[in-house]
């Protein structure tokens, strides 16, 4: 049963809004699940990091970087800098950013966190 509310902002939009039965977060301390009735925190997201979003039409998963995460017994706020759906996202533009030299640290965290999402979601 989805009962968790769940909102996923970024700097520029609300990227994603709506219940789920649990979010899987990468954050700096490592991969956190969150279900209903979890005990509240707020942590900070990995700079390549992802958020696995299980509602009941399936796992959703998006390359969320950097920001933080908000956790109440009934809600999960995202706050991230970026994000993109796994399914929107070109893994091979990804691999030529981080294969290439020039890239930036900016540029190669996008670049993992994106690949990162893609792996997740079995793409």
């Amino acid at each position: 049963m989805a009962d968790l509310e769940v909102v996923i902002v970024t700097v520029e939009r609300e990227f994603w809004s709506g219940t789920a039965s649990m979010v899987v977060a990468k954050t700096t301390e490592g991969e956190i699940g969150i279900q209903r009735g979890h005990e509240p925190l707020l942590g900070q997201l990995d700079a390549t990091g992802t958020v696995s979003v299980y509602t009941d039409e399936g796992k959703s998963v998006a390359s969320v970087r950097g920001g933080f995460i908000s956790v109440t017994a009934s809600k999960v706020q995202v706050l991230g800098e970026g994000a993109d759906w796994a399914e929107n996202i070109d893994k091979a533009a990804a691999e030529r950013i981080l294969a290439d030299s020039g890239s930036s640290e900016l540029q190669r965290d996008t670049a993992r966190s994106r690949i990162l999402a893609v792996e997740k979601a079995g793409a």
